[in-house]
């Protein structure tokens, strides 16, 4: 059973920058997909960014390309999202995950899921 855990959130003015990160209790997460996923209130989880387990190929949402970067260091069993140009509508609960298999947008094809951090975007 892999745990992950997300930190990296709060409060932050449009225009501004956090980096979130996602770390994993076991080292099989190295050989995982990961994804974020973010929730705003009263609305889906959406898919935001995923990696696959080398760091080789990455895959972003439209509405994050060029202002977020997915990145993974797999000798300390982290994933990180680093967000820049942030916006309003960029405020959610962000969500990491993990599959040992495959790698996409399909949330359903998570098997692990932290908890989540809270990333709030001041106009």
């Amino acid at each position: 059973q892999v745990q992950l855990a997300e930190s990296g959130g709060g409060l932050v003015q449009a225009g501004g920058s956090l980096r979130l990160s996602c770390a994993a209790s076991e080292r099989t997460f190295s050989s995982h997909a990961v994804g974020w996923f973010r929730q705003a209130p009263e609305k889906d989880r959406e898919f935001v960014a995923s990696i696959n387990w080398s760091g080789g190929i990455t895959y972003y949402a439209d509405s994050v390309k060029g202002r977020f970067t997915i990145s993974r260091n797999n000798a300390k069993n982290t994933v990180y999202l680093q967000m820049n140009s942030l916006k309003p509508e960029d405020t959610a609960v962000y969500f990491c995950a993990s599959t040992p298999y495959g790698l996409g947008s399909d949330q359903y094809k998570y098997k692990y899921w932290g908890q989540g951090t809270q990333v709030t975007v001041s106009s």
